[in-house]
């Protein structure tokens, strides 16, 4: 419990010092358990939306990024599992071009989610 009151407390301070700055970042995960792999696609689901099965785009204040990274720990197994997150950027043209699309595409929520 008391990890959990030091987590709320450093997602307090991120949350009043960023004053509504956000990023994209694309989280692509390989979990070796089946159990762990959905448990992950449906924690995963509440952060950003679904590329592929295992990867994700997410648009995330810092505060934000601090808590998927803990529910995120919480979830793997560090000596079997995977996760790769890469900093995308702010919302600009300059990062919505930089995402390309081929194939089947979902179309992505428009609105935003904030997640604590």
């Amino acid at each position: 419990m008391r990890h959990h009151v030091g987590l709320l407390a450093l997602c307090c301070d991120l949350w009043e010092s960023e004053k509504g700055m956000r990023s994209y970042y694309l989280v692509c995960y390989d979990i070796s358990d089946a159990k762990r792999l959905r448990r992950t696609h449906r924690l995963m689901k509440g952060f950003g939306d679904p590329l592929q099965y295992s990867v994700f785009i997410c648009f995330l204040s810092k505060a934000e990024k601090v808590v998927l990274l803990s529910r995120l720990s919480e979830q793997i197994n560090n000596k079997e599992d995977r996760v790769l997150i890469v900093n995308i950027g702010p919302e600009s043209k300059k990062t919505k071009e930089a995402i390309e699309y081929f194939g089947a595409q979902e179309r992505l929520r428009e609105e935003v989610c904030y997640v604590f």
